[in-house]
């Protein structure tokens, strides 16, 4: 039998599904998993959106231009204008998701062996779009005990070498929640301008920022018009994770010119998910303030929660509806498949997933696990019961110091 290739082999498994199989084995053993393990908002879809899809009335489902749809393209730049990112609709390619975008950002950007920096813990699936593109990911480790804040500039400037051709973030971050301040940014701004690199920024989880914070965009640093790509993606926002439809936004005519070779090689975007994008950009004000008091309501049940129990440190998230939580135990992929393997709790159990998978650094991430607070604050209370009552029994438990 032909070997699998060596990138086949080398693509990491996901540690937010890689555990499903182990999840659907405890449900046919008749217990309740509470699902902590994927951002799959429990939230109503938008009326807008749902109203687009009943009233589709075309006779055919058609590709639409490789770029997307012209109409939603001008729609999406005037909705940025309105945010103060000042871009027109041929500064924009609708993808297939944000990860198609992130995709062809570094096949737009860099070559195989080029490298990115990324501040760890990172999404995992960064990991895999970097192999794809044959791109070298150069983690800078941030620390749980700052809140997982951007990592001093000096350890960014010695990770910097001939191959470095772009810096990465997620703001706000997932799988840690930060929010990365104006001031911080800028000076990664200046990092970018020094040593003419490309900054790359996953900006999906814009509307989600707490406590009084600001947002503040990439696309609105001074002086690096050409440097930057935006991505962005309607899946969390309006809650259309499966409408699969996410967007590039640049200045720089070159990356969209070469994006969109690649865009054209596909095809085209959804073309369903496209009508759904652009009647959501319709959606009411009123409904943002009720999924903002929702996850703020969830964010302070379940990380008050988490932190009352013995030997658990979970910092509070200002933004996205992740964490990063450490627990008192030997090995989180251990501790997760144990979880749906061998522990219930009132024939209940929870799935969360292993954070060493959100690290590039080999080690790191054993002791932690990323949470995703998107089920009811109900469901949030038994799900922390069950962490409670697994911590006491898991035979992998670490003593407090």
């Amino acid at each position: 039998m032909p070997n699998i290739s060596e990138r086949g082999q080398q693509m990491p498994a996901s540690p937010i599904r890689k555990l499903v199989p182990y999840a659907e084995a405890a449900k046919k053993r008749g217990i309740k998993v509470y699902h902590l393990n994927i951002g799959q908002p429990d939230i109503k879809t938008p009326e807008v959106a749902l109203d687009a899809i009943r009233k589709f009335d075309g006779k055919v489902i058609e590709y639409s231009h490789s770029a997307g749809n012209e109409s939603y393209r001008k729609a999406l730049a005037a909705n940025y204008c309105k945010q103060g990112i000042m871009v027109d609709h041929n500064q924009i390619l609708i993808t297939t998701g944000g990860s198609e975008a992130i995709l062809f950002a570094m096949f737009s950007c860099l070559n195989p062996g080029d490298e990115i920096i990324i501040p760890e813990p990172f999404y995992t699936n960064y990991n895999a779009f970097a192999l794809t593109a044959g791109v070298i990911v150069k983690p800078i480790t941030s620390n749980i005990n700052n809140g997982f804040a951007l990592p001093a500039i000096t350890e960014f400037e010695k990770a910097i070498t001939s191959k470095t051709k772009a810096i990465m973030v997620c703001n706000p971050n997932n799988p840690t929640g930060y929010l990365y301040s104006k001031e911080e940014l800028s000076q990664l701004r200046d990092l970018v301008l020094k040593h003419d690199l490309y900054l790359f920024a996953d900006e999906v989880y814009r509307e989600f920022c707490y406590d009084g914070a600001d947002h503040f965009s990439v696309m609105k640093l001074d002086g690096i018009d050409n440097n930057v790509v935006m991505v962005d993606s309607v899946s969390k926002r309006y809650s259309e994770c499966g409408v699969r439809i996410g967007a590039l936004i640049t200045r720089n005519t070159e990356i969209i010119n070469s994006a969109l070779k690649y865009a054209q090689a596909r095809l085209s975007p959804p073309s369903l998910g496209q009508v759904v994008g652009e009647a959501s950009l319709q959606t009411p004000v009123a409904y943002f303030k009720e999924v903002y008091d929702e996850y703020i309501a969830r964010r302070n049940f379940v990380i008050d929660e988490l932190n009352k129990i013995p030997g658990v440190f979970a910092p509070k998230p200002k933004g996205a509806f992740y964490a990063i939580i450490s627990l008192p135990i030997d090995d989180s992929d251990k501790f997760c498949q144990w979880l749906l393997e061998d522990f219930s709790y009132q024939n209940q159990t929870v799935m969360l997933a292993p954070a060493s998978g959100f690290y590039a650094t080999p080690g790191l991430g054993k002791t932690e696990v990323r949470i995703a607070y998107v089920l009811k604050i109900d469901d949030l209370r038994n799900a922390v019961k069950c962490m409670e009552e697994a911590l006491l029994v898991y035979p992998g438990r670490v003593a407090i110091g």
